[in-house]
């Protein structure tokens, strides 16, 4: 969080809520494990722009046209509470 977002979260205040396994290509394969943070130290600020085109708090029905698919997979699979684990990209 520090190195990415500029946010400081103790261990104590994540709560996995989510996993997405996402089949990115037919020799690529990702894991995302997705945390709620119910409290942190500092403003969240992009600190990699080279990587991060924008950081940007949206409402979940008004995200982005160009959001990641497996991140809004991971978000949506909490948010409408489908379950621990959500497969993205698998035929």
């Amino acid at each position: 969080m520090e190195e990415e977002a500029g946010v400081s979260v103790d261990p104590d205040h994540l709560r996995l809520v989510h996993v997405v396994h996402h089949k990115q290509s037919d020799t690529i394969d990702r894991i995302g494990f997705f945390f709620l943070a119910t409290d942190w130290v500092g403003e969240p600020v992009n600190r990699e722009p080279d990587k991060c085109l924008a950081l940007e708090w949206h409402t979940v029905h008004d995200l982005p046209e160009d959001i990641i698919e497996y991140p809004k997979e991971g978000l949506l699979g909490y948010l409408e509470g489908d379950g621990a684990l959500t497969e993205h990209g698998w035929e």
